[in-house]
């Protein structure tokens, strides 16, 4: 704000000290000497606006808006104000509001360039693309094609014909709009005419293009040709072994053959045989073979894919290429000393027959040269080279199932052989600095693959503990290996203990976008676990960064115009959109809000209060659920399993449909308990006999509609939970779906939510004549106090136990504890709304027999049945602190010092003690906080009298 040019107007020294206050951070006085300044001069609206900033920076928002809106509705012209009115909408995040101050602005001055300038930048910050007339993005997509990009395009040509085109952006902008019409013959004209030429800032932008009209125009003969000669300049180039693969196909289905005379094409020669592609591949390698320098990756894999491209086609002409064993050999012999050596290989496994999958490992082992066998039996690398060979090739048997294969005591032996190449290879890295990783790192990874095998096979804790002990000791000594973390932490979280994944998680150090493709990995554990202050900061930090994507990616947008990197805007409008309708910003945004009345409803703020805080509506239901986007990354975890283990599409679906259904459930709750908050509102201010002014009854029938919808969707749920879907490790972590079906915390929320329904029949009936209503009222109280009986007795069980030397846990008891956690908290919030009913219905029936001295002193069934309710409710919140107070002075008596573990050395010991101390801390911590809130319940159930 501080640096403004030179001003005509007047009044800019009188509102330079303003402006300094403001950018010294002193708001109190900015507000004092606007005061003073609007004393003498009532119409200095930039005064005005500038001592709104002042407020708005001292959390005076209301005050600050009032004041912003009264200059506004002046529709100012002049910049001062402009500029500090589009400050204070940006601060207040209300960018909207920028846009119909400018439109104001244009029309009262349309000849100001600089005023449309920004009206076109505020329509590019709130995505108000159709008033840019901005076709890329059209919601209408007919108005697009028919008049804002021919438009466009008349515009450009005009500059095509005037010669005008000077700029290389104004090139991209054209081939854009021709593109977008679906001129590809015209687009393909441009490139590769001498406009074309201009297209220097990014490597073979031309040919990139040309190749992609070539493609969408289907003119194969062109896209072979091009691709062949671009092979021919660098066949290290990947991308264009499968156009060259692809186009041969194609020419092959339309049994194409060259013309007689001239060129094949304007591109040059075709390849249209798979004689001619199987040569050309080969000469490529042959050209590699006699090099003196290192060779190129790139024909070796060509000849594999067109083995495998030539095998899915049934052609015999596969064998003119050699069989795929001898050639992965070969390739391993070349390659294999380098680390991506795995994943070049690990596509073309398929191509190996089952038998002869041992002989290919044997036949790498012999390429895999290791020392002289040592005391423990094995024989290691003498090289870092040598390391990777060998690396390379155990990852290759992990890949092709023989890992999997092995009985319990192969698996020990495998793991043993791994852990001894890991601690070898720690020789090799003495000298590394400490942000580098280890060169024998993998081995430690693999060795706890395998752990993980048997411990999903045998049921064995005992492995998960040496697991965990193994992935402890490889971080200390590779402090920024990120698979390490990963694993540590989901294994952490598989066994409900959720304190040390923050610092993993925070040590992972997660950057933008990653934020919403990894954030799931924390957030989905954190509250279910008990840890109620971790899982407010971390859905926090996840929402941090979707609320600032709006406004970051408009600035990105903004840049791109200024810069004329038109073909960028339409990428950033797809991140916008990618992000606004990310599941994970709706999951977080629900859970979050959901945390916030669990905590603080009815003790700091009332539930009425903490959902106008929140900005939340009943009505209104703000997630995309038409156009959500999994942005979940699922492939984060390096894994080497065979592809019958890998998460395939259906895993991937299955999973997204449980995450909606789980979301729709929360989000439904959610938006349930702000009706119960409307209508508890608006029950606290009338009389009995008033009900339906006010909407109420239409507050009641939004209410009536929500408990519909969540009926439906807990009956798709139950559908879904009898599937149990098992995903592979590590796959996408399951929802909490299923155990909430199982544990009944679910029904009975519904059900205490469903009361709420009668309470409002009851309001209107009154207690005169309504019996039948408040036995079936009190029915449902005492429907739930069963229910919620049911749910604790769920939670009863060690969470942590010491049996026969070996350390047992059972998560599944502390998330049932959470469960029933929150549904008591939904049923005090239920009981709160139906005392707020029940109050003035019981004083006015007291005023009603003391006017008729009526001197029958029994209470209404319904007031005795809310007390019956409270006073159990009390009960089983005791029970439940009891529990949680046992289990506390069980844990902390575990000698887990004593513990000795079978078959490690005294330093893996140590690791996997300090990793059982992590778990047995993180118990204590969850159940330390759980207790917390239940006391605050408790107190908050003695102020529910009536």
């Amino acid at each position: 704000m501080a640096a403004r040019g030179h001003v005509q107007d007047p009044n800019d020294r009188r509102l330079r000290p303003i402006y300094d206050y403001l950018d010294n951070g002193n708001n109190k006085m900015a507000i004092q000497q606007a005061d003073k300044l609007l004393k003498k001069h009532k119409d200095l609206h930039c005064a005005k606006v500038l001592k709104a900033i002042g407020l708005q920076r001292t959390g005076k928002q209301d005050e600050a808006f009032s004041l912003a809106q009264e200059v506004a509705t002046l529709e100012p012209t002049d910049d001062n104000s402009l500029q500090a009115l589009t400050i204070l909408y940006r601060e207040m995040h209300r960018p909207e509001l920028v846009t119909k101050l400018y439109e104001a602005a244009v029309k009262k001055v349309p000849l100001s360039e600089e005023y449309h300038s920004h009206l076109f930048m505020a329509y590019a910050r709130v995505g108000e693309y159709k008033k840019m007339q901005q076709a890329i993005s059209a919601q209408d997509e007919k108005l697009a094609q028919t008049m804002f990009l021919p438009l466009a395009e008349r515009m450009v040509e005009k500059m095509v014909k005037e010669d005008k085109i000077e700029a290389e952006a104004e090139v991209q902008l054209y081939f854009m709009i021709l593109e977008r019409l679906g001129k590809c013959v015209e687009a393909l004209e441009v490139i590769r005419g001498p406009l074309g030429e201009k297209l220097t800032s990014e490597l073979q932008s031309r040919e990139n293009k040309c190749m992609m009209l070539y493609q969408r125009l289907q003119r194969w003969p062109e896209c072979n040709a091009l691709a062949h000669k671009l092979l021919l300049k660098n066949p290290d180039d990947w991308q264009f072994y499968p156009s060259y693969f692809d186009s041969l196909f194609h020419l092959m289905d339309q049994s194409w053959s060259p013309p007689e005379e001239g060129e094949h094409c304007s591109e040059g020669s075709v390849h249209h045989t798979v004689a001619e592609v199987v040569r050309f591949v080969e000469e490529r390698i042959k050209g590699e073979d006699g090099k003196e320098s290192r060779s190129l990756r790139g024909p070796y894999l060509a000849r594999l894919e067109l083995i495998h491209r030539l095998r899915a086609r049934g052609c015999p002409e596969e064998s003119l290429l050699g069989e795929p064993l001898e050639l992965m050999v070969q390739f391993f012999a070349k390659f294999g000393d380098k680390p991506c050596c795995i994943t070049d290989l690990k596509i073309y496994l398929h191509l190996l027959s089952p038998e002869q999958r041992v002989q290919f490992i044997n036949r790498l082992s012999e390429a895999a040269p290791l020392g002289e066998r040592g005391e423990e039996g094995f024989a290691f690398p003498e090289d870092t080279k040598a390391l990777q060979r060998h690396l390379c090739m155990c990852q290759l048997s992990r890949a092709l199932g023989l890992h999997h294969s092995l009985d319990v005591d192969g698996k020990l032996l495998l793991i043993t052989e791994l852990k001894a190449h890991y601690h070898h290879g720690l020789k090799f890295g003495k000298s590394a600095l400490k942000t580098e990783l280890q060169f024998s790192d993998m081995y430690c990874l693999m060795a706890a693959h395998v752990y993980i095998d048997l411990w999903t096979e045998t049921g064995d804790e005992n492995m998960i503990w040496q697991c965990l002990g193994l992935l402890e000791e490889g971080l200390s000594h590779s402090l920024s290996n990120a698979q390490f973390k990963l694993l540590l932490l989901l294994l952490y979280c598989h066994l409900g203990a959720f304190e040390p994944v923050v610092d993993l998680y925070s040590s992972l150090d997660a950057k933008h976008v990653q934020h919403d493709t990894i954030g799931f990995l924390l957030t989905r554990y954190a509250e279910p676990l008990g840890q109620f202050a971790a899982a407010s900061q971390s859905c926090n930090f996840s929402l941090r960064f979707f609320h600032s994507n709006q406004k970051d990616t408009s600035e990105y947008i903004i840049q791109a115009y200024k810069y004329g990197a038109f073909e960028k805007i339409p990428e950033f409008i797809a991140l916008r959109n990618r992000l606004n309708q990310s599941l994970h910003f709706a999951q977080v945004r629900t859970e979050r809000m959901l945390l916030d009345l669990f905590l603080e409803a009815d003790i700091v703020l009332s539930l009425e209060e903490s959902v106008k805080a929140m900005s939340l509506s009943a009505e209104e239901d703000d997630i995309p659920w038409d156009n959500m986007r999994d942005n979940r990354d699922l492939t984060v975890f390096t894994s080497w399993n065979p592809k019958e283990r890998e998460l395939t599409d259906e895993h991937r679906h299955q999973s997204l449909e449980e995450e909606s259904v789980w979301l729709r459930i929360r989000s439904l709750t959610l938006r349930l308990l702000a009706s119960l908050a409307a209508m508890g509102h608006t029950a606290s201010q009338q009389n009995s006999e008033k009900t339906h002014e006010n909407g109420v009854g239409d507050k009641s029938s939004v209410h009536s509609s929500l408990l519909s919808q969540l009926n439906q969707t807990l009956q798709t749920a139950a559908q879904l939970a009898e599937k149990r879907t098992q995903y592979p490790f590590p796959g996408p972590p399951c929802t909490r779906l299923a155990q909430a079906l199982s544990s009944g915390s679910c029904q009975c929320q519904a059900a205490a939510l469903q009361l709420s329904v009668h309470l409002q029949d009851l309001e209107t009936a009154g207690l005169d004549e309504s019996s039948e209503l408040q036995t079936q009222i009190c029915n449902g109280f005492k429907s739930i106090v069963v229910q919620l009986q049911e749910i604790l007795h769920k939670c009863k069980g060690d969470l942590l136990e010491l049996k026969e030397t070996k350390l047992k846990t059972q998560p599944s008891f502390l998330e049932n504890l959470i469960f029933f956690v929150e549904t008591v908290c939904i049923v005090l919030l239920m009981a709160s709304y139906c005392a707020k009913i029940l109050r003035p219905l019981k004083t006015s029936l007291q005023k009603k027999k003391k006017k008729k001295k009526d001197a029958n002193t029994t209470l209404p069934v319904v007031v005795s049945g809310f007390q019956e309710l409270t006073g159990s409710l009390q009960d089983l919140l005791m029970q439940a602190l009891e529990h949680i107070k046992g289990q506390e002075t069980g844990m902390t008596a575990l000698k887990l010092a004593s513990l000795t573990i079978e078959g490690n050395t005294q330093d893996e010991a140590s690791f996997t003690k300090a990793a059982m101390d992590k778990v047995q801390s993180s118990y204590l911590r969850s159940l330390q906080e759980v207790g917390d809130l239940l006391k605050k319940r408790a107190e908050t159930l003695k102020n529910l009298k009536i």
